[in-house]
């Protein structure tokens, strides 16, 4: 039998990155830019950013640099950053398939093949939106807790939780965490000034992108620090706000929408 290692690469601030990230990071190498990257490894170029925005937000430094166009044309490459992050996922995967073969026969008649033994390590979740950050509060009454996760140096979400999913999960403070919040519960506010509204949660920061079709919209708001956050609409919310790359917007969510992960 053939074994294939399938693991996750994480350090004390970087989440669990799995291989079809590492090909697209690769990609992006190698062709130099983002739309010829996602053709290389089958992806739209939706699909793509989509990916290398989930990447920087979970590791939380900057994994690409984009070059505008010019005489010597525009492009993208990686940072140092990038760059390691290839380089140590390829090496522990190499030693991490050679361990491998080498407990397989010891797990022969036990109904354990050694592959199954690395199936929980890759986290996949259907949440458009997961941030890491470090848990900097942490304020309880008799039906639930608060969390707040600081997610950048600008940015802090806050998380309404049960009592025990606290003590199930050993949250406390100093603690990284993984941030999980669905794009439709993500509201949208154009402008400048933060509008007068109950939600726990109000990020500030400028519009990325805005890709707009028939029905329905998705906006990406860049929230500093490397982190976004992702929205979805209807196609005539977003015109009706003429919702713009490089407008000031906020964006707007319950603390009771964000599920906390840890691992």
């Amino acid at each position: 039998m053939t074994i294939e290692a399938l693991l996750s690469l994480k350090g004390d601030d970087a989440p669990a990155v799995g291989p079809d990230r590492i090909r697209l990071l690769e990609a992006v190498a190698r062709e130099g830019s983002i739309s010829a990257a996602a053709k290389a490894v089958g992806l739209t170029y939706k699909a793509a950013w989509d990916g290398l925005d989930a990447i920087t937000n979970l590791f939380g430094k900057p994994l690409l640099v984009t070059r505008a166009g010019g005489r010597s044309g525009g492009g993208t490459s990686l940072t140092p950053t990038g760059v390691r992050v290839i380089e140590a996922f390829r090496r522990l995967e190499a030693e991490m398939a050679r361990v491998l073969r080498a407990i397989e026969p010891d797990l022969a008649g036990t109904g354990i093949s050694a592959l199954n033994l690395m199936s929980g390590l890759l986290m996949k979740t259907s949440a458009r939106n997961a941030l890491r950050g470090t848990i900097t509060a942490i304020m309880a009454d008799a039906l639930a807790t608060e969390v707040a996760v600081a997610v950048s140096d600008q940015a802090t979400i806050h998380a309404l939780v049960t009592n025990e999913s606290v003590r199930d999960l050993g949250l406390c403070v100093g603690r990284q965490a993984i941030l999980l919040i669905k794009a439709p519960f993500v509201v949208i506010a154009a402008g400048e000034n933060a509008p007068t509204v109950s939600v726990r949660n109000c990020l500030p920061g400028i519009i990325r992108r805005c890709d707009i079709s028939n029905l329905n919209a998705e906006v990406v708001i860049d929230i500093g620090g490397g982190k976004t956050l992702a929205a979805t609409m209807t196609a005539h919310s977003a015109k009706v706000l003429n919702l713009a790359p490089g407008r000031s917007a906020f964006a707007l969510f319950d603390a009771p929408h964000v599920i906390i992960a840890i691992d």
